[in-house]
């Protein structure tokens, strides 16, 4: 890194010990470097100084009560990265990991995977360190509303559209909506990942995972002529984006033998029983060892690292960032595995990412192939604002659609600057592009 290796200085010296943002912040620099020499007024424009400063930070205590009388107090963050395409949007995370590093390293690349959706989205990212795990319903319900009531002064519909992410879903949304729906006396689409009754959009359950698979197809068919048909795939995590992508996997004929969670993972030799682990996750809210008590033929193991020794074909990291090593990345390569795709944000290290780019593994870059969570969301907010709901058929074609979209954007956007098949480069040149142009185009 030549023409912006100033950047990245002062991105490591303006966030000390924020080593995720650093890694999001670099991996995307290298593949800009190309961009920067055919573009050097954006250099004279600051636009890559510009873009990994986010335009607003924002840190706020979260008081909220447990059910014997305790009051506890957590961090609130909500870091609104890039406007310069449209509104702020990117999920809420409540998990004890997440610090300030991790939301501006998520908020970060937020506004790439929104501006390659097509849809006019800037990026942010927030959440708390709260852990939802183990909290009744009611706990949760005045911890939600705590955070909203100081979020609310925040965000708007054309401002800053918060979503989901790990640890918040549908009953978490609805607890804050509310609080937001109370104190502003406002019925609009403020959030995304709403229910049904209340102005969700079908389809969005199901669309990181759905758009995961239908990413990773046109991917692997267009490089590699392969599918998903008749291949065994492992997939780690056990939320909301490895349930639905193992269904979509099911439904395109492949065979989805390993699921897992923080605690270890699940091998199905004779493929994942589904129905099982939505019991057990989303209406049980369990642990995934749980598993074998339905399916005794199936094998649980302590830690999650395991899972990548599992032979398979196509492996889909969905739990979290950083999942993925080196030596993991080894195994797969050796086991034959011939494509990975990155349903979580940034599941892979650097050093799994060059070594899958290296051997030529199909590889789906999260803020591509994992863009169709807030694709959807952005569906969403279109239903809002013109007061209307389209079909499961229509969201999920429109979602398709999407998809594939990214992938030839990310094709021709890593052909055109002599990297083609290289979807990281890609991924990062075609988003940023788009961005840089409106950052150019509305001054400084």
């Amino acid at each position: 890194m030549k023409l912006l290796a100033n950047v990245m200085d002062q991105v490591q010296k303006r966030n000390p010990s924020e080593p995720e943002f650093h890694q999001a912040a670099k991996e995307v620099l290298e593949s800009l470097e190309m961009v920067a020499e055919k573009n050097p007024q954006w250099i004279k424009e600051g636009i890559f100084d510009r873009i990994v400063e986010p335009e607003r930070q924002i840190m706020f205590r979260v008081p909220w009560m447990d059910d014997n009388g305790k009051v506890h107090v957590n961090r609130g963050f909500r870091v609104q990265f890039n406007s310069a395409i449209g509104p702020y949007k990117g999920g809420l995370r409540f998990h004890p990991s997440v610090n300030l590093g991790i939301i501006k390293f998520l908020g970060f690349e937020q506004i790439f995977k929104n501006s390659l959706t097509g849809l006019p989205m800037g990026g942010g990212k927030g959440g708390s360190d709260f852990d939802p795990k183990g909290k009744s319903d009611a706990e949760i319900m005045r911890f939600c509303q705590s955070f909203m009531s100081e979020l609310f002064r925040h965000i708007g519909e054309n401002t800053d559209v918060p979503a989901g992410d790990i640890g918040v879903g549908g009953r978490e949304i609805g607890y804050m909506y509310g609080m937001y729906r109370k104190i502003r006396n406002d019925f609009t689409g403020i959030l995304t990942g709403k229910g049904l009754a209340w102005g969700g959009s079908l389809a969005r359950t199901q669309a990181t995972g759905y758009g995961l698979c239908y990413f990773m197809d046109v991917a692997m068919q267009a490089i590699k002529g392969k599918s998903f048909k008749g291949s065994t795939v492992v997939v780690s995590g056990s939320g909301n984006v490895a349930i639905y992508a193992t269904e979509k996997v099911q439904e395109l004929g492949g065979k989805v033998v390993a699921l897992s969670d923080s605690a270890g993972y699940i091998h199905d030799p004779d493929g994942i029983k589904l129905d099982t682990v939505k019991q057990i996750k989303e209406v049980e809210r369990k642990r995934i060892s749980e598993y074998i008590k339905h399916h005794p033929n199936a094998k649980y193991t302590e830690g999650c690292a395991g899972i990548w020794s599992i032979k398979c074909d196509i492996a889909l990291p969905c739990a979290t960032q950083n999942e993925l090593d080196g030596e993991a990345a080894k195994t797969l390569v050796n086991n034959g595995c011939f494509a990975v795709g990155e349903g979580a944000n940034m599941p892979s290290t650097p050093e799994a990412v060059d070594l899958f780019i290296e051997k030529g593994v199909v590889f789906g870059p999260g803020k591509a192939a994992n863009a169709g969570g807030v694709a959807t969301s952005g569906l969403e907010m279109c239903q809002n604002s013109m007061r209307y709901s389209w079909s499961f058929e229509e969201v999920d074609s429109k979602l398709k659609g999407i998809m594939e979209d990214i992938f030839k954007n990310a094709s021709a956007a890593a052909k055109e600057y002599g990297q083609e098949n290289n979807l990281v480069i890609g991924a990062n040149i075609a988003g940023f592009k788009k961005v840089a142009e409106a950052m150019s185009a509305q001054g400084f």
